[in-house]
Protein backbone atom coordinates (compact mmCIF):
# COMPACT_ATOMS: atom_id res chain seq x y z
CA UNK A 1 0.00 0.00 0.00
CA UNK A 2 1.06 3.36 -0.64
CA UNK A 3 1.89 5.63 1.95
CA UNK A 4 0.06 8.81 2.02
CA UNK A 5 2.24 11.24 2.44
CA UNK A 6 4.15 9.58 -1.11
CA UNK A 7 1.21 9.09 -2.87
CA UNK A 8 -0.16 13.13 -2.19
CA UNK A 9 3.23 14.17 -3.66
CA UNK A 10 3.09 11.63 -6.55
CA UNK A 11 -0.39 13.28 -7.09
CA UNK A 12 1.56 16.50 -7.37
CA UNK A 13 3.81 15.47 -9.86
CA UNK A 14 1.15 14.43 -12.23
CA UNK A 15 0.01 17.60 -11.53
CA UNK A 16 3.18 19.11 -12.71
CA UNK A 17 4.06 16.47 -15.90
CA UNK A 18 0.57 17.72 -17.29
CA UNK A 19 1.23 21.17 -17.00
CA UNK A 20 4.56 20.57 -18.53
CA UNK A 21 2.59 18.79 -21.36
CA UNK A 22 0.27 22.10 -21.52
CA UNK A 23 3.47 24.52 -21.76
CA UNK A 24 4.75 22.42 -24.20
CA UNK A 25 1.57 22.45 -26.24
CA UNK A 26 1.32 25.95 -25.90
CA UNK A 27 4.75 26.69 -26.90
CA UNK A 28 4.13 24.03 -29.89
CA UNK A 29 0.83 26.86 -30.89
CA UNK A 30 3.71 29.83 -30.46
CA UNK A 31 5.91 28.40 -33.13
CA UNK A 32 3.09 27.28 -35.57
CA UNK A 33 2.13 30.45 -35.62
CA UNK A 34 5.43 31.97 -36.35
CA UNK A 35 5.97 29.50 -39.30
CA UNK A 36 8.29 27.39 -38.04
CA UNK A 37 6.91 23.81 -38.24
CA UNK A 38 10.40 22.31 -37.01
CA UNK A 39 10.43 23.59 -33.39
CA UNK A 40 6.43 23.15 -33.31
CA UNK A 41 7.21 19.80 -33.90
CA UNK A 42 9.91 19.21 -31.61
CA UNK A 43 7.48 21.16 -28.69
CA UNK A 44 4.48 18.88 -29.82
CA UNK A 45 6.23 16.04 -28.99
CA UNK A 46 7.85 17.00 -26.02
CA UNK A 47 4.42 17.94 -24.69
CA UNK A 48 3.14 14.01 -25.86
CA UNK A 49 6.64 12.72 -23.71
CA UNK A 50 5.39 14.76 -20.63
CA UNK A 51 1.65 12.66 -20.65
CA UNK A 52 3.79 9.74 -20.50
CA UNK A 53 5.13 10.59 -17.70
CA UNK A 54 1.96 11.81 -16.29
CA UNK A 55 0.63 8.20 -16.85
CA UNK A 56 3.45 6.28 -15.60
CA UNK A 57 3.08 7.85 -12.32
CA UNK A 58 -0.79 7.97 -12.82
CA UNK A 59 -0.31 3.79 -13.58
CA UNK A 60 2.03 3.53 -10.20
CA UNK A 61 -0.14 4.55 -7.92
CA UNK A 62 -2.83 2.67 -9.18
CA UNK A 63 -0.84 -0.27 -9.07
CA UNK A 64 0.59 0.41 -5.39
CA UNK A 65 -3.12 0.71 -4.41
CA UNK A 66 -2.98 4.19 -4.18
CA UNK A 67 -5.71 6.69 -4.75
CA UNK A 68 -5.18 9.59 -8.17
CA UNK A 69 -6.78 12.59 -7.39
CA UNK A 70 -6.23 15.30 -10.31
CA UNK A 71 -5.36 19.20 -9.41
CA UNK A 72 -6.44 21.78 -11.37
CA UNK A 73 -3.77 22.94 -14.24
CA UNK A 74 -2.47 26.33 -14.54
CA UNK A 75 -2.78 27.73 -17.68
CA UNK A 76 0.19 28.68 -19.39
CA UNK A 77 1.17 31.71 -21.27
CA UNK A 78 0.56 32.10 -24.79
CA UNK A 79 3.30 34.11 -26.15
CA UNK A 80 7.64 33.50 -26.22
CA UNK A 81 9.63 35.32 -27.93
CA UNK A 82 12.38 34.40 -30.32
CA UNK A 83 13.24 30.95 -30.54
CA UNK A 84 16.15 31.13 -28.28
CA UNK A 85 14.18 32.67 -25.65
CA UNK A 86 11.76 29.76 -25.92
CA UNK A 87 14.59 27.20 -25.33
CA UNK A 88 15.83 29.26 -22.53
CA UNK A 89 12.43 28.50 -20.81
CA UNK A 90 12.45 25.12 -22.18
CA UNK A 91 15.81 24.55 -20.36
CA UNK A 92 14.99 26.56 -17.07
CA UNK A 93 11.70 24.59 -16.82
CA UNK A 94 13.21 21.35 -17.37
CA UNK A 95 15.77 22.21 -14.32
CA UNK A 96 12.77 22.99 -12.30
CA UNK A 97 11.30 19.45 -13.04
CA UNK A 98 14.50 18.20 -12.43
CA UNK A 99 14.66 19.44 -8.73
CA UNK A 100 10.74 18.60 -8.41
CA UNK A 101 11.86 14.34 -9.12
CA UNK A 102 14.44 15.14 -6.56
CA UNK A 103 11.71 16.33 -4.10
CA UNK A 104 10.14 13.78 -4.49
CA UNK A 105 12.36 11.08 -4.28
CA UNK A 106 13.33 12.97 -0.40
CA UNK A 107 10.30 11.96 0.49
CA UNK A 108 10.01 8.54 -0.61
CA UNK A 109 13.69 8.56 1.09
CA UNK A 110 11.99 10.06 4.82
CA UNK A 111 8.98 7.85 4.35
CA UNK A 112 11.39 4.84 3.86
CA UNK A 113 9.01 3.67 0.29
CA UNK A 114 11.59 1.91 -1.11
CA UNK A 115 9.68 1.12 -4.59
CA UNK A 116 9.17 4.08 -5.00
CA UNK A 117 12.37 5.11 -4.43
CA UNK A 118 13.19 2.43 -7.07
CA UNK A 119 10.50 3.66 -9.62
CA UNK A 120 11.88 7.15 -9.31
CA UNK A 121 15.24 6.49 -10.63
CA UNK A 122 13.87 6.14 -14.32
CA UNK A 123 12.48 9.61 -14.10
CA UNK A 124 15.96 10.94 -12.50
CA UNK A 125 17.86 9.65 -15.60
CA UNK A 126 15.18 10.83 -17.93
CA UNK A 127 15.67 14.44 -16.12
CA UNK A 128 19.20 14.38 -17.08
CA UNK A 129 18.23 13.59 -21.21
CA UNK A 130 15.71 16.24 -20.54
CA UNK A 131 18.35 18.88 -19.54
CA UNK A 132 21.08 17.72 -22.18
CA UNK A 133 18.46 17.95 -25.33
CA UNK A 134 17.24 21.20 -24.23
CA UNK A 135 20.41 22.52 -23.39
CA UNK A 136 21.66 21.55 -26.53
CA UNK A 137 18.93 23.77 -28.16
CA UNK A 138 20.28 26.69 -26.34
CA UNK A 139 23.64 26.33 -27.22
CA UNK A 140 22.80 25.67 -30.98
CA UNK A 141 20.55 28.72 -31.17
CA UNK A 142 23.15 30.72 -29.51
CA UNK A 143 25.65 29.79 -31.99
CA UNK A 144 23.40 31.41 -34.86
CA UNK A 145 22.31 34.07 -32.79
CA UNK A 146 19.41 36.17 -34.90
CA UNK A 147 20.94 34.87 -38.49
CA UNK A 148 17.47 33.57 -40.07
CA UNK A 149 19.45 30.96 -42.06
CA UNK A 150 20.93 29.57 -38.93
CA UNK A 151 17.66 29.61 -37.45
CA UNK A 152 15.87 27.88 -40.16
CA UNK A 153 18.48 25.20 -40.45
CA UNK A 154 17.71 24.49 -36.44
CA UNK A 155 14.46 24.11 -37.63
CA UNK A 156 14.63 21.70 -39.88
CA UNK A 157 16.88 19.83 -37.35
CA UNK A 158 14.60 19.78 -34.70
CA UNK A 159 11.31 19.11 -36.92
CA UNK A 160 13.07 15.46 -37.69
CA UNK A 161 12.99 14.63 -33.96
CA UNK A 162 10.56 11.85 -35.19
CA UNK A 163 13.25 9.96 -37.36
CA UNK A 164 15.77 9.80 -34.58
Amino acid sequence: MLNKTVQDAINEQIKDELYSSYLYLAMSAHFAAANLPGFAEWTRMQSAEEVEHAMKLFDYVNERGGRVVLHAIEQPIIEYGTPLETFEMIYAHEQKVTGLIHQLYEIAQAEKDYATQVMLHWFIEEQVEEESNSGMMVDQLKMVGDQKPGIMHIDRHAGRRVEE
